[in-house]
């Protein structure tokens, strides 16, 4: 080997050419370190930024964009469709017609009649119908005045096909007060923005009835729900807004607090009482709760408290500090959680989350999905551990995988299987401190990733929760905050109620004739509970 050109033209000795290499190989060490710290710089750079985007969302008062995208595992693992691919549209078995026309034609004589050549035209007509009642009146020999009556279901100066169009249009076609008010004048019905509020929002209490027993009857008969929530504003200050939806139901319930005590609150369905049952005790020893306190409740099981001050009063007898707000609000939950459970509610039921604290009651499912995501919020310094977040996540996507196909078809046996194929991948350490930390804590949550073992009926995500949410965010990207009771009731009760008629494969609009005695001759909808109690 000769030396680099302007050197000198002597064969380096072999002493000569192991320093040299040995010098080399420091260089690219040290170029490898500095690589990496620049990697590491530009992750921590990349986070700062992202910080600081969310930091002027918030001073804007806007929704911080997320920083990651959605996880494609659930969608790449579905089967490939075997068929056309190709569905019927939607209006396809809907289809009633309501008119028959026969058109004729002028033929010469002799020609042979070959039946009908049809064509279906489809056709809407919004038109304004302002009757004016001429009512008598007579005054009887004795004084009396009598005045004729009015036809049943004409109420106030709208009728309820206006109550139904408003109602149809603002809840599933999330179309404005104002823009509504702004159509109904155009379409020739004089009418104010006020009126339409009060069409939305005033005499809902046939429709908050039947959405209380949907909840009831879900929470009775579902063998899971599904759970989520997302932010919302009432009477200008901050709320949240539950979901709690099953195959065949969904509801929304709208609250200050996001909280386990209200959560479990929200499961009593429209109860208000509190128990302490042998359900309330267990609640209580599981949270740790000192064996005296455990005690001297233990002397009042069996007792139903109907309100916040007798429950209070109660504690306060049995000479529990009730100024002591950490135990008294889990002595609040225990309560409420022997509430449901005294009026039958969740009793075999799992709760199927992402993972939110307040959601981890009762038998308790993890979301599949939300669980791989935290993959995404790694940041590798190096391709040695990018190559090691890329082969655990293909090793969770096929673990997933199989899991569903699994679930489709369960086979007895197969538990143990997957048990052990979960020990090897999430007890796994790759040397990326990050990663293994995060393997650990997911291992840590075995039981509940794997409850679909033991209940192969309930699913391995809670997208469904987060479809039924996408609604209500609609709403509240629209319409903003609501401002009354009424106006809170109203967006919560309707927007359940279509959900829930989604889900049953009714439409909205004819259950809203329906409620509202239009629909006539039609076969009237039973009430919703009934239907999902015939469907779970």
């Amino acid at each position: 080997m000769t030396s680099p050109p302007g050197r000198s033209s002597k064969p380096l000795s072999s002493t000569a050419l192991r320093q040299l290499v040995s010098d080399l190989a420091g260089k690219i060490d040290r170029l490898e370190q500095e690589v990496e710290q620049l990697r590491l710089d530009n992750s921590n750079l990349r986070r700062d930024n992202q910080a600081l985007k969310d930091e002027i969302a918030r001073l804007k008062h806007l929704p911080p964009r997320p920083p990651f995208k959605p996880s494609g595992m659930e969608k790449a693992t579905e089967p490939r469709p075997t068929g056309s691919g190709r569905r019927p549209g939607r209006g396809a078995k809907r289809d009633r017609v309501t008119r028959e026309v026969t058109l004729q034609v002028e033929v010469p004589p002799g020609s042979r009649f070959k039946g009908y050549k049809t064509v279906v035209q489809r056709d809407l007509i919004l038109t304004a119908e302002v009757v004016r009642y001429k009512r008598e009146r007579w005054v009887t020999p004795e004084g009396q005045t009598i005045i004729a009556p009015l036809p049943v279901g004409v109420t106030g100066g709208y009728g309820p096909g206006v109550r139904r169009f408003c109602l149809a249009l603002h809840t599933q076609g999330q179309v404005t007060t104002e823009r509504l008010t702004d159509l109904l004048n155009g379409i020739g019905l004089s009418i104010s923005k006020r009126e339409v509020v009060r069409l939305l929002t005033t005499d809902l209490e046939l429709f908050e009835q039947e959405d209380r027993a949907v909840l009831q009857t879900g929470l009775t008969s579902s063998p899971y729900i599904t759970v989520d929530d997302t932010g919302a504003r009432h009477a200008r200050r901050p709320g949240v807004t539950t979901q709690i939806g099953g195959e065949r139901f969904c509801v929304f319930r709208t609250s200050r607090s996001k909280s386990r005590l209200n959560f479990l609150s929200l499961l009593r369905a429209g109860h208000e009482d509190y128990v302490v049952n042998e359900a309330a005790l267990d609640y209580l020893r599981a949270q740790s709760v000192e064996a005296a306190v455990v005690a001297r409740l233990s002397k009042l099981q069996g007792q139903v408290f109907r309100s916040d001050l007798e429950w209070l009063e109660q504690l306060a007898r049995c000479s529990i500090n009730i100024f002591d707000r950490p135990l008294l609000q889990t002595l609040n939950e225990a309560a409420t959680w022997g509430a449901i459970r005294h009026h039958g509610l969740m009793d075999n039921t799992v709760v199927v989350s992402d993972d939110a604290g307040q959601f981890r009651v009762a038998q308790h499912a993890l979301c599949w999905v939300h669980a791989e995501r935290h993959l995404q919020k790694l940041m590798p310094a190096s391709p040695k551990q990018a190559k090691a977040v890329e082969l655990v996540r293909e090793t969770i996507w096929c673990f997933y995988r199989s899991l569903k196909l699994w679930k489709q078809s369960p086979t007895a046996g197969a538990e143990a299987l997957f048990r052990r194929q979960f020990n090897r991948i999430f007890n796994q350490r790759t040397g990326y401190k990050e990663l293994d930390e995060l393997l650990a804590r997911l291992a840590r949550r075995k039981s509940e990733l794997l409850r679909v073992l033991e209940r192969p009926e309930i699913p391995l995500h809670t997208n469904a929760s987060e479809n039924d949410l996408r609604a209500w965010v609609t709403k509240r990207k629209v319409s903003g905050g609501t401002m009354s009771v009424d106006g809170r009731l109203a967006r919560d009760v309707m927007l359940g109620l279509s959900k829930t008629c989604r889900k049953l494969g009714l439409s909205f609009f004819d259950y809203l004739g329906d409620r509202l005695g239009l629909n006539g001759a039609q076969p009237k909808i039973p009430p919703l509970a009934n239907l999902v109690i015939r469907s779970a």
